[in-house]
């Protein structure tokens, strides 16, 4: 990224220019003035990123001097300016004449690499330097999200001139992704420096919540009433699942909370992995208002008493 070019400022522009023209982009491409807009927060970041540099004295100067690269974690501009000075004492600079036209000078080059640069800052950058990572975001319907599938994302990444790069890609959804979770696209975030491949786009998914299933790992659960008198003689019910529905057995003195399942009508089989299962959580629904014959009737039926050896 060249920061000049991102904030359209010259070389030589002054610090309160620089910072006149930080806040106006600012406010035109921050993310609560453009809610939804990926070019505009990609925007946002690169106008930060560049203010970032040219605010900063010794960040400006070494950009300057050695180009992009002077920006990588654990770049030393005094120890690369010390190598390339006892460098060109001894050899003289590839920049003389004396190196002849067409010279194939790579030394100074090399020297400065270990410090983490080349020399990008005379006559532009002549280093290789992977493409930055881009972040994005995208909502999926419950089914959607267990189904997997794909689905068109609008995106917006960085150019290597500092521009921004606006396409739409394919992404893959495999079953079973959960709210939070991460998919990841090689080569789709900002584009590299020098012949270096481009960075990554991650996506950040967000899964809406269905009103009647959840989910665990690869199974589905859900809570399933049932009567009182379904609970302790036992039942066959219709149950939803995501297909439609299916019956469900209930054995007899089924308690609250006990989890019934039906087989591989879960998450559906994916990457090697079987399908999941569908639990029914079951939650007796008690009457709150009963006769006598019915209050005899349960009475009756009940004659352990389940609180026996508590005390």
């Amino acid at each position: 990224m060249n920061p000049y070019e991102v904030l359209g400022v010259a070389r030589d522009a002054a610090p309160d220019e620089i910072k006149k023209v930080y806040r106006r982009l600012a406010r035109e491409t921050h993310p609560d003035l453009n809610p939804g807009d990926a070019v505009a927060e990609t925007r946002f970041k690169q106008v930060s990123t560049a203010y970032d540099i040219l605010s900063d004295e010794k960040k400006r100067r070494a950009y300057d001097e050695f180009g992009e690269i002077s920006l990588e974690a654990g770049f030393d501009a005094d120890k690369a300016r010390a190598a390339r000075d006892q460098f060109e004492a001894r050899f003289g600079s590839p920049d003389d004449d004396a190196f002849g036209e067409g010279f194939a000078f790579g030394g100074i080059d090399d020297l400065l690499r270990g410090f983490g640069a080349g020399r990008g800052g005379r006559g532009g950058p002549r280093f290789a330097m992977r493409g930055s990572d881009v972040e994005a975001s995208m909502s999926l319907g419950f089914v959607e999200a267990v189904r997997g599938g794909e689905k068109r994302l609008h995106i917006a990444r960085p150019r290597a001139d500092g521009g921004v790069i606006e396409e739409d890609v394919t992404v893959r959804i495999p079953p079973g992704v959960t709210d939070g979770g991460r998919l990841r696209i090689p080569g789709k975030g900002g584009e590299g420096h020098g012949g270096a491949p481009a960075g990554d786009l991650w996506i950040r998914v967000r899964v809406e919540p269905h009103p009647v299933f959840r989910v665990s790992g690869r199974d589905l659960e859900f809570d399933l009433p049932i009567r009182v008198a379904e609970a302790i003689a036992g039942a066959r019910v219709e149950v939803p699942t995501l297909d439609g529905r299916a019956t469900l057995t209930i054995p007899p003195g089924t308690s609250s909370h006990a989890r019934l399942r039906l087989r591989g009508q879960g998450v559906p089989a994916a990457g090697g992995q079987p399908a999941g299962d569908l639990y029914a959580r079951i939650k007796i629904v008690v009457p709150k208002q009963i006769d006598d014959e019915t209050r005899a009737a349960i009475e009756r039926i009940e004659q352990d008493d389940p609180r026996k050896g508590l005390f």
